[in-house]
């Protein structure tokens, strides 16, 4: 039996739900899983200001070699955020504008790569969003077999295709597609409940005093005092 596959079929998710978990957000979706699904602060944003979701395909390459993020090219559609890990550690330039070119014409919204992209410049021109490891002009191979859609770990974080892949400017979280729901509903929640907590804090209202912290404080053995001894 193979050991290296490229699997054609994902279940994804509604995207009226990844719509949603998009406009949220990163950290709101984050805090209301119940902070799970956070990839480590390695994957950073490659661009300002942008948001992206999408339903996760997942690959996992031979480090130095793209081959199969070519590969994957292939089984990605409109609306897909491509998740490429490596199977040791690389900061490879494994990316760059000719597969974001390709990546755009399959509708695919953005990259999250557990190594490096190169051609930043051209990329930013393109529109085409990267969350990465690393920016390195290193290039790399295509010779080493390697899997398309089978579960990968990115940035310490397991990733699994289908997954609902949220990023932004705060990172990158992956969720199983099947809490799609029940995560929206809690983000809108909490959103409403920021908003309340907004209006009192841009009145004055401290912080202390709003979470109810002063009791905390004393409990804790925190003292006020005007000056030190």
């Amino acid at each position: 039996m193979a050991s290296h596959y490229v699997v054609r079929c994902v279940d994804r998710a509604d995207p009226a739900l990844i719509a949603a978990l998009r406009d949220v957000g990163v950290a709101t979706a984050h805090e209301a899983a119940g902070r799970i699904g956070l990839l480590g602060p390695a994957i950073q944003a490659r661009q300002a200001g942008t948001t992206v979701a999408g339903s996760a395909i997942t690959v996992s390459c031979h480090p130095g070699d793209n081959l199969m993020i070519h590969a994957a090219v292939e089984v990605c559609r409109p609306g897909d955020v491509l998740v490429v890990t490596t199977t040791s550690p690389s900061t490879d330039g494994m990316f760059g504008e000719l597969l974001a070119t390709s990546l755009m014409a399959r509708g695919v919204v953005g990259l999250v790569i557990d190594a490096g992209v190169r051609d930043i410049r051209e990329l930013r021109a393109l529109g085409f969003p990267v969350w990465s490891r690393a920016v390195h002009a290193q290039g790399t191979v295509k010779a080493s077999p390697g899997s398309v859609n089978v579960p990968v770990v990115a940035a310490g974080q397991l990733v699994r295709p289908g997954d609902i892949v949220v990023a932004d400017d705060d990172g990158v979280v992956a969720l199983a597609a099947a809490t799609g729901a029940a995560v929206a509903e809690a983000a809108a929640r909490r959103i409403r409940n920021e908003e309340a907590k907004r209006v009192a804090l841009a009145g004055g209202t401290l912080g202390v005093d709003l979470y109810e912290l002063r009791p905390l404080l004393r409990d804790l053995g925190v003292e006020y005092v005007d000056r030190l001894p």
